[in-house]
């Protein structure tokens, strides 16, 4: 998939319908709609799949070119949506901000309240363009995205993939170590075996 063949814009750019069709009707980002880091607590007991959808819909604004704040941006490819990547600072997720989520903390310490350390949470590839380095573009599109509004440092919550070894699509969410490597960011932990914080600082 080549430069050329790819746009990618902030969600509030992209139609409600478009998004949509991005994230499907059935798998794992069908019914979680970028929720998980959102919602303090078991989210898939404490909210129904219309309140999840309902959130996201308000969340990443989108239809409405005007509005000041989305939560990621949305790719077409060849004119059609076909992914998206949830960015917005990193006190945007509440769940990673009170620990629940171990992955970013362990073995660091920092400011978890500091506006100007943004994340990456999530990225979803429509499933007809599954396989051909979508993400790639992604990665790399929120880092000028997430630099040019003003964020000191972008980190993101990488999967470490292995050769040979299946990893489902649902694991994945998170992104690929490797898509990060290529987009410009550096390991700054290892919380657990299959697990790497990627990070890419702009400086002042």
């Amino acid at each position: 998939m080549t430069a050329d063949q790819v746009r990618v814009v902030p969600a509030n750019e992209a139609s409600w319908h478009d998004l949509t069709l991005v994230f499907g009707t059935a798998d794992y980002a069908a019914r979680c709609r970028c929720q998980r880091f959102k919602v303090l607590g078991w989210f898939w007991s404490e909210t129904t799949l219309d309140e999840r959808v309902e959130r996201q819909q308000a969340q990443t604004g989108a239809g409405d070119p005007g509005a000041e704040w989305t939560s990621g941006l949305v790719a077409y490819v060849d004119g059609e949506p076909a992914g998206w990547v949830a960015v917005e600072p990193r006190t945007a997720y509440p769940t990673l901000i009170q620990g629940r989520s171990p992955v970013p903390w362990k073995g660091r310490q920092e400011d978890r309240d500091d506006d100007g350390v943004w994340a990456v949470t999530c990225t979803i590839v429509r499933r007809d363009y599954r396989g051909r380095g979508l993400t790639y573009h992604l990665a790399r599109a929120s880092v000028g995205y997430a630099r040019d509004r003003g964020a000191r440092a972008l980190e993101a919550y990488s999967m470490i993939t292995q050769p040979g070894k299946e990893i489902t699509w649902g694991e994945l969410h998170v992104g690929a170590r490797q898509v990060f490597e290529e987009a410009g960011f550096t390991e700054v932990s290892h919380p657990t075996k299959r697990r790497a914080v990627m990070r890419v600082e702009f400086g002042t």
